[in-house]
């Protein structure tokens, strides 16, 4: 089976939305499970369940929650504003009710967050999936579906957990190396953008969110999942989120939410403002895209081999689900592929070395494939500089409106030209306390490795070591993800 994993978030993406997709698209249900019951904590039960999105057939992972264990902050009052203040999104009401699409096979009164992710840390941020159900017999009994649930039933005090007893938690799940490392990767990125987001140091963020342990069963089943379908490569082209805003304790937070937003510039992930009001992407989705994402751009041509759709807990103008695909590049030319590009040039006489060299990064930045200057001798022997730019047939205009703006030429000319190029796909990989970016091409069975010299030398600074041995480092933890089919 393929494993390059594609992640079409065209209507967000949450926690659980995650588990449910890849569930549905093959992972081991026993394995999770028994995953989630060696999870050193009481109060929850979780459910896999059949839904329907606008009469789509779509997976559902519930996680539900005992009274002893549900938020206690006033019924986030503090994230509110008042009791029983649920998700604010200008022009839309949302019930305190959860409908669950078209035909779903059971009604439960427990989901706590639209995506179930709560995130409900003392500094206020986070995962406000706020639709809330108090609809609480009085025993507080929870009846699932038969077969399908999943309860830790012991009382227990409600905690506020920093990364910490995160990390101690995790030490302790019946899970591989690679899925702990995955969840605690995942967990580290909310940590890193609520820290941010409130200007504290990452230790010192104590978790109600994060912390809760649904959060904790989403990011944990997640990781589980994801080594369980044994994913090499995982591209996410764009989280595609709402508009609106949200509610909290100290006013309105627009949409995305502040932690989202963290994750996204911190992590490079392309974010794309839907004309649909609503929060479509939580915290914990998108550290799931952040840990996992290996490539933003999905092969010229690939065959799907499998699909699995993830339903969210919302209900918008737009399902709310997520689709994943386990997807194989579409077989080309044994020793490449064959594409066209232009190359476009231009000899200067009159131009500093400053100029030219401003021009460069111009031409890089708007999306040129290559620049490059040669010395070249004109008419009257002159010495000048040619320019020149190698792109795409779509950006020629916005090329040619840079150098006649920024030089003093008066002509440019360009060409169309064939290129041969091997198939190539760019991956993340771990590198000491860092990670760095590597570009993986496919000639035949070879597979050669390009650490991306800016990875490598953000890391170089920050850590103090040598170029060479982080670019061979990385040369290693690449070809050892090949050989092991593993995401590092």
């Amino acid at each position: 089976m393929s494993n390059i994993l594609y992640l079409e978030c065209n209507s967000g993406i949450s926690g659980d939305m995650t588990v449910a997709a890849l569930l549905d698209l093959g992972a081991s249900e026993e394995v999770l499970m028994k995953a989630l019951d060696s999870i050193p904590a009481d109060g929850f039960s979780v459910e896999v369940t059949r839904v329907k999105k606008t009469g789509i057939d779509c997976c559902d992972f519930a996680v539900f929650l005992d009274a002893e264990h549900e938020n206690h902050d006033h019924d986030m009052e503090y994230l509110h504003g008042h009791p029983h203040e649920h998700l604010h999104v200008e022009g839309h009401e949302h019930p305190h009710e959860h409908p669950h699409g078209e035909g779903h096979e059971h009604l439960h009164e427990h989901y706590h967050g639209g995506e179930h992710e709560h995130i409900h840390e003392h500094y206020h941020g986070e995962e406000h999936e706020h639709i809330h159900e108090h609809h609480h017999g009085e025993e507080h009994e929870h009846h699932h579906g038969e077969g399908q649930g999943h309860s830790h039933e012991h009382p227990h005090g409600h905690v506020h957990r920093g990364m910490k007893e995160i990390r101690e938690i995790i030490a302790v799940v019946k899970m591989t190396d690679h899925a702990r490392k995955l969840a605690l990767r995942i967990f580290e990125i909310i940590a890193e953008a609520e820290a941010k987001a409130h200007a504290v140091p990452v230790e010192q963020v104590h978790f109600h969110e994060v912390g809760a342990i649904d959060s904790i069963v989403d990011v944990v089943a997640a990781a589980v999942c994801l080594d369980d379908l044994h994913i090499e490569s995982v591209v996410v082209p764009k989280l595609c989120e709402g508009t609106g805003t949200v509610r909290c304790q100290h006013g309105v937070l627009p949409v995305p939410v502040p932690a989202v937003t963290n994750i996204v510039e911190k992590n490079g992930l392309n974010l794309e403002i839907m004309d649909v009001q609503g929060e479509f992407v939580t915290p914990t989705g998108a550290a799931i895209a952040a840990a996992v994402k290996t490539s933003d751009v999905l092969p010229k041509a690939f065959r799907i081999v499998r699909t699995g759709i993830g339903a969210g807990k919302r209900t918008y103008e737009r399902p709310s689900i997520l689709r994943a695909m386990l997807i194989e590049p579409a077989k080309t030319e044994e020793k490449g592929d064959k594409d066209c590009i232009y190359r476009m040039e231009t000899n200067i006489d009159d131009c500093s070395g400053e100029v030219l060299g401003y021009v460069m990064d111009l031409l890089f930045e708007a999306g040129a494939r290559d620049v490059h200057y040669h010395p070249v001798y004109m008419k009257k022997n002159r010495p000048a500089w040619q320019l020149n730019v190698i792109c795409d047939e779509a950006d020629i205009a916005r090329m040619e409106e840079i150098i006649f703006r920024e030089t003093t030429t008066i002509g440019i000319r360009r060409v169309k030209m064939e290129r041969t190029v091997l198939s190539r796909e760019s991956r993340d990989v771990k590198v000491g306390s860092g990670r760095v970016q590597v570009k993986v091409c496919h000639y035949g069975s070879e597979s050669k490795f390009y650490p991306e010299y800016e990875s490598v030398k953000e890391l170089c600074r920050t850590t103090g070591r040598s170029y060479r041995d982080i670019y061979q480092e990385a040369v290693a933890a690449c070809r050892l993800t090949m050989e092991t089919g593993r995401v590092m």
